[in-house]
C-alpha cells in the first residue's frame, strides 16, 4: 500500500483562483520544510510548471484521456513518492470536463479515483450566505465525492467573512482560509511565455511563487489542511514505474531532450523512459545552446515548447544547423507541438531548422483538443495502424499540414505531420506514461543510426 498524504484543490468553475491557491499552497508547505508534490488535472503544462516551481520537484500532469483512467493512482504514487503531502490542482469546475467526459476525466472524478478529499476555492466576492447553497449543491452532486472543506477567496471585509463562515457552520463545511481580495494578486509570468519561466527559474516567476506561498501562509490554516490530507486512505494501486530496457553492455546512446536545467518540455515521465530504456538524458536548451550535447544519438522536443520564442529559436543559428545535420544523418528526432514548427524551413518569415519542407504560419485563434489518431506510416511512435490518443493546444500552422509520409489521421481532419528518415514531427502531443514503448523503440533506433554511421564510409545511414 502507498500512503501518500493529498488534497485535491477545485472550484465551482474557472477563475476562483485555485491555480494561484495551489501554488501558494505548495509553496508554504515547502517554507516550512514539508516535501510537497504538485498536479495537475489535464493536459495543461504550464500550471504544472508552476507547481513544479513551488514544489522543488517536477510538477505533473493528471490526464484521464490521456494516460487512462488506471494510470491516475499510479502516477500520483510515483510522482509524490516520499512526499509529505501531494496537492493536485484541478481544471475548470470540479464537475467539468474539457471533452464533455465529467464521469471519467473531470476532476471530480480524478478526486474519486484517488479516494483524496476535496478543498473547494470558492470566489465570495459577490456572495453572501448564498454560499451555502452553492458548496452544499456541489457536496450533494455526487455521493462518492468527499467534500473535506472549502477556502474562501476575494472577501470583502471581516463582517463579510464572520457570515460566510456562519452560513457554511451550519451545513456542517469546514473553512481552511479567507482571503482578502487584494491577497492573490496576478503574479505570474504572462501565459505566452508557457512552461519557460517556471522551468527557467527566473527571478519574476520564483518571485511570484514566493509571494503567493507568503499570502496562503498568512491567510490558510495550514496544520488543518495538512490533517485533512493525512486522513485519506492509502492509494489504490501501486506507484508506476518506468519499465527497464534490455540489458545491454555497450555505451548507452545519449537522448537530447529539449528544455532547461529546470526541466524539460516534455513530460517527466518521458525523461524517466528514456533512461529506464537505456538511454543517457541530456538536456538542450533550444534558446541558448549553440550545439547539441556531446555525443547526442536522438532528439526529443515535447510539446511544452512556447510558439512565443519564434524569434529567438530562429537567432539560435548554430542551434539550427546542429539539429538539421542529425535529422539528415538518419538520427531519430520526435517533434511534438511547437517543436513540429522548430523543424520547418521558416516560420513567419523567419528561419529555422530546415529539417522539413514546409513553412509555418501563427495566426489568431487557438486550435485545442483531444484527438485519437491512427498512424498512418511506420515510425518511431510504432507501426502504421497504431492509435493514440493525444492533445493538440498550437496557433500556428504548417504548409504543407502533411509529409509525402503523413504521421496520424483522424476524424475531421486531413493527415498531419511527417515521416521523414528518423524524423516523426507533429502537433499532437502524447504523454508517454501510456505508450512506453515509445522510449524503447527510440533507444533502440539511435543505437542501430549509430551502428549504421559506424559501418558507412560516409557516417549517414542508409
Amino acid at each position: 500500500m502507498t500512503v501518500v498524504p493529498r488534497l485535491v484543490l477545485s472550484a465551482p468553475s474557472s477563475g476562483h483562483g485555485k491555480s494561484a491557491l495551489a501554488i501558494g499552497l505548495l509553496a508554504a508547505f515547502a517554507d516550512r520544510g514539508v516535501d510537497v508534490a504538485g498536479f495537475k488535472v489535464g493536459p495543461d503544462r504550464v500550471d504544472a510548471a508552476y507547481l513544479g516551481l513551488a514544489a522543488g520537484r517536477p510538477g505533473r500532469t493528471l490526464d484521464p484521456r490521456l494516460v487512462g483512467a488506471d494510470r491516475i493512482a499510479p502516477l500520483v504514487g510515483h510522482g509524490a513518492a516520499g512526499a509529505g503531502l501531494a496537492v493536485v490542482q484541478g481544471s475548470m469546475g470540479l464537475y467539468d470536463s474539457l471533452a464533455g467526459r465529467p464521469e471519467s476525466e473531470s476532476t471530480a472524478a480524478v478526486a474519486t479515483a484517488l479516494r483524496s478529499p476535496v478543498v473547494l476555492v470558492v470566489d465570495v466576492a459577490a456572495t453572501g450566505q448564498s454560499v451555502a447553497a452553492l458548496v452544499h449543491g456541489f457536496r450533494s452532486y455526487d455521493e462518492q465525492l468527499w467534500l473535506g472543506g472549502v477556502i474562501l477567496n476575494r472577501v470583502a471585509s471581516s463582517r463579510h467573512e464572520e457570515l460566510l463562515r456562519e452560513a457554511l457552520d451550519d451545513i456542517g463545511v469546514p473553512v481552511y482560509g479567507a482571503l482578502r481580495r487584494q491577497d492573490l494578486p496576478s503574479v505570474l509570468p504572462a501565459r505566452r511565455y508557457g512552461a519557460v519561466p517556471a522551468l527557467a527559474r527566473t527571478e519574476e516567476a520564483t518571485r511570484a511563487v514566493r509571494r503567493l506561498g507568503e499570502a496562503v501562509a498568512a491567510t490558510v490554516e495550514l496544520d488543518r489542511l495538512l490533517g485533512l490530507a493525512r486522513s485519506a486512505p492509502p492509494l489504490p494501486a501501486p506507484p508506476w514505474t518506468p519499465p527497464v530496457g534490455r540489458e545491454d553492455t555497450g555505451a548507452r546512446p545519449v537522448v537530447a531532450v529539449a528544455g532547461t536545467p529546470g526541466g524539460s518540455y516534455s513530460h517527466p515521465e518521458t525523461v524517466e523512459l528514456l533512461r529506464a530504456a537505456g538511454a543517457e538524458v541530456a538536456t538542450v536548451d533550444p534558446l541558448h545552446d549553440e550545439a547539441l550535447p556531446a555525443g547526442t544519438g536522438a532528439l526529443v522536443v515535447g510539446g511544452g515548447l512556447p510558439e512565443s520564442y519564434a524569434e529567438q529559436l530562429s537567432a539560435n543559428r548554430r542551434l539550427c544547423i546542429a539539429v538539421a545535420e542529425l535529422a539528415r544523418t538518419g538520427r531519430p528526432v520526435v517533434a511534438e507541438g511547437a517543436g513540429l514548427l522548430w523543424l520547418a524551413r521558416e516560420l513567419d518569415g523567419l528561419p529555422m531548422c530546415g529539417v522539413l519542407d514546409a513553412v509555418g504560419t501563427r495566426r489568431d485563434g487557438l486550435v485545442a483538443g483531444y484527438r485519437q489518431a491512427t498512424a498512418l506510416t511506420d515510425g518511431l511512435v510504432g507501426p502504421a495502424g497504431t492509435v493514440v490518443a493525444g492533445y493538440k493546444e498550437h496557433c500556428g500552422v504548417l504548409t504543407p499540414r502533411a509529409g509525402a509520409r503523413p504521421a496520424w489521421s483522424w476524424d475531421g481532419g486531413a493527415p498531419e505531420g511527417f515521416v521523414w528518415r528518423g524524423v516523426h514531427a507533429s502537433q499532437l502531443t502524447l504523454h508517454w506514461a501510456a505508450y512506453p514503448q515509445l522510449a524503447a523503440r527510440l533507444v533502440a533506433a539511435a543505437v542501430a543510426a549509430a551502428d549504421a554511421a559506424t559501418a558507412r564510409p560516409d557516417g549517414v545511414p542508409a
